[in-house]
């Protein structure tokens, strides 16, 4: 297997860390998106308590916070992200409503029905879409709302090429109806889905550039780094190929 074909699982954690913290955003997405799936959302309240699980720097984590009362807390596995996102929060003047822990999606520090709101733009498949949307439904309220991003077929079939890799990437990856089929079976209504436009990939790649060159700068010589990068591009090549046949889409459910 060439270096640029390895899975994204095959690198030192710190690597990824060091080089995702340069960005705004760990996935594609953009504010217009984070609020258009907010705008699905009902009834948040002044004592509304939100929690966005896998929340990196919390580029939008800051958005969701400008755009909902309520305190939010955001979740991520990794220290620096925390760090970052706890002086992006005190930058924007939202420190007594906003806070960024370290933890697991899958050791949530939350009671029984605490949550109004649970997000998570690109990150449940850290646990697993089906398995996210069953284990954290008990943290939400009843009525309470999860809005996730996902990683989706477009289509039924797809060229053997893309269906390989993200097999290898992310064996859940599923189509648009069978995604809410499953939100469904977890125990939630479905509200609604969309795919998020091309752009929110692109804007992502593009900032990708600006980081691989500094990221490569002080890595200079390091075979481990270079790897990690020839991964990356070929990631943006395959998607620049077969965006067609897949993407990011939003999910928003209801418990029942």
């Amino acid at each position: 297997m060439s270096n640029e074909n390895k899975s994204i699982h095959e690198f030192e954690v710190s690597l990824i860390c060091e080089f995702f913290a340069h960005l705004e955003r760990q996935g594609p997405g953009s504010a217009e998106i984070t609020t258009k799936a907010l705008s699905f959302i009902e009834g948040l309240e002044k004592e509304a308590k939100i929690a966005d699980l896998g929340c990196g720097t919390g580029g939008q984590t800051m958005v969701l916070a400008q755009h909902t009362p309520g305190e939010v807390t955001g979740i991520d596995l990794f220290p620096t992200f925390i760090d970052l996102f706890n002086k992006n929060a005190h930058q924007l003047k939202l420190e007594k409503r906003v806070k960024g822990i370290v933890g697991s999606m899958d050791q949530l520090p939350f009671q029984h029905e605490e949550l109004d709101l649970i997000w998570s733009e690109g990150a449940i498949y850290n646990i697993g879409f089906e398995r996210g949307l069953r284990e954290w439904k008990e943290f939400l309220k009843p009525g309470g709302y999860v809005a996730v991003s996902e990683a989706s077929w477009f289509t039924d079939e797809r060229p053997q090429e893309i269906h390989d890799f993200w097999m290898d990437a992310y064996p859940g990856i599923d189509t648009i109806p069978n995604k809410m089929a499953q939100m469904q079976q977890a125990g939630y209504v479905p509200v609604a889905s969309f795919i998020l436009p091309v752009y929110c990939w692109t804007d992502f790649y593009s900032m990708h550039c600006k980081a691989q060159k500094v990221f490569l700068k002080n890595h200079a010589g390091d075979k481990a780094a270079e790897d990690f990068i020839a991964n990356q591009r070929h990631e943006e090549k395959l998607y620049n190929k077969y965006k067609d046949f897949y993407g990011y889409a939003f999910y928003i459910g209801k418990k029942i």
